[in-house]
């Protein structure tokens, strides 16, 4: 059941995302790095592809904390019960 406390109590989880996405943009722009000096190509661009997916992440990860916080229901708004219906509907 809500209490209504969620919006001030409420925690983003994007800046840890931010950061564990620069810790994995480093560790794989390293293996890219090292797999290419190393000789090994098919390595070298699984390591690249990741790198591109963590950067994509990253920006939109920049995107959503540069958006702010989005609408939460004020006090006025009363707690719900959840849904127990059969199939959730």
């Amino acid at each position: 059941m809500r209490t209504g406390s969620e919006p001030r109590t409420a925690r983003s989880p994007l800046r840890i995302r931010f950061w564990l996405g620069v810790w994995g943009l480093i560790w794989a722009g390293a293996g890219t790095a090292a797999f290419a000096m190393a000789g090994r190509p098919g390595w070298a661009v699984a390591c690249g592809l990741l790198t591109v997916v963590v950067v994509v992440d990253l920006v939109v990860v920049l995107r959503h904390i540069r958006q702010g916080p989005h609408y939460q229901p004020g006090r006025d708004v009363p707690p719900y019960e959840p849904d127990d219906r059969p199939g959730g509907r």
